[in-house]
């Protein structure tokens, strides 16, 4: 199991893995994000290779806080694929990014997850997250 930064070869890997989550995106769309999103040093998207195939992935965000000394992490995207589930793959992923937020100085780490990914709720719940609702959101 290899945990590595994703990379602009990893963009059809990625858009398989996020139509999983329920996020269909045109061909070329994550190509360009992660382009886009790599010269921030406030984020970083992750991937878990397996026998050289990317299974999972990891998109994580540094948010600075005004009123703490220490930042927040936030994953903004974290699937495993739908066929690779309980290798250790989540797992692997969720403790790397946690290393990440540790090595920022950050105080927590936010997730959200949609309220019918009960399996997801359970897995956060193992890994030391509590919930923490509510969550607001406007659509623009």
């Amino acid at each position: 199991m290899n945990i590595r930064k994703a990379e602009h070869k990893d963009a059809s890997a990625i858009r398989i893995l996020m139509e999983q989550l329920g996020y269909p995106t045109e061909e070329g769309f994550i190509a360009k994000k992660l382009i886009d999103l790599s010269k921030s040093s406030d984020h970083c998207d992750l991937v878990c290779e397996l026998e050289g195939k990317v299974l999972g992935f990891l998109s994580l965000h540094f948010i600075p806080q005004i009123a703490f000394e220490a930042d927040y992490a936030v994953i903004s995207y974290f699937v495993v694929d739908d066929n690779s589930r309980r290798l250790g793959i989540g797992k692997a992923l969720e403790e790397r990014c946690t290393a990440l937020a540790i090595e920022r100085k950050c105080k927590r780490i936010m997730v959200h997850s949609n309220a019918r990914r009960t399996d997801a709720h359970r897995f956060y719940l193992r890994q030391g997250f509590v919930e923490y609702p509510k969550d607001f959101v406007k659509f623009l």
